[in-house]
């Protein structure tokens, strides 16, 4: 098992994440989330991660911090919830704000999430309740400090490429994008398009 990289960041193509470690290029896939924590491309870094072994491929996800992975590894588990999803799911609100959700009965703040259904939220509030019975909240935001400059038309197609991966659609993507062009970076522009959708606008 892979539980831990420290390395250089080479390239962030949400949601796709490349670091060098030793010579060796190691692929993972991270939510919106992580990405705005990570620091510039070529700078040293330390991810946190998690290997699914599946018939056709090795997959490995990476977490900025051991939260948010302890959170992921809870979400898989419950029925229904796979990977993909729980990707989208970190990627659409931080742990704190999820734990909130799920001890409010909160379905309403789940169902704005790309993939979730009524049914599935309720789904996440019964299974997950049980499992984050000692959850504190850290009171931490993430912090925008590594975000790269990184304007033009590139920048917003990768913005859009990095919503519809967690399951938006084109057209949805794009509104959502809407006002957001000047963003400094992609992390950004995503951060600001997720927070318009989790506040219902």
């Amino acid at each position: 098992m892979i539980g831990r990289l420290r390395g250089t960041v080479l390239e962030k193509r949400p949601p796709w994440l490349l670091v060098d470690v030793a010579g060796v290029g190691y692929e993972l896939e991270i939510s919106m989330t992580t990405l705005s924590a990570l620091p510039a491309t070529g700078e040293d870094v330390v991810v946190f991660t998690h290997l699914t072994v599946r018939d056709d491929a090795h997959l490995l996800y990476g977490f900025a911090g051991e939260r948010e992975r302890t959170l992921f590894r809870a979400l898989i588990k419950v029925n229904g919830v796979g990977p993909r999803l729980a990707l989208a799911i970190l990627s659409g609100m931080d742990e704190d704000a999820f734990v909130r959700s799920v001890r409010e009965d909160d379905t309403k703040s789940l169902t704005r999430l790309p993939g979730v259904g009524k049914k599935t939220a309720e789904r996440l509030i019964i299974e997950m309740r049980d499992r984050l019975p000692d959850w504190e909240p850290t009171g931490q935001l993430i912090s925008e400090s590594h975000t790269e400059a990184n304007h033009g038309a590139s920048l917003l197609a990768d913005a859009e490429a990095a919503l519809v991966s967690l399951g938006y659609k084109p057209a949805e993507a794009t509104r959502m994008l809407s006002g957001f062009e000047h963003e400094v970076s992609v992390e950004a522009m995503i951060k600001a398009a997720l927070a318009r959708r989790m506040a219902g606008n």
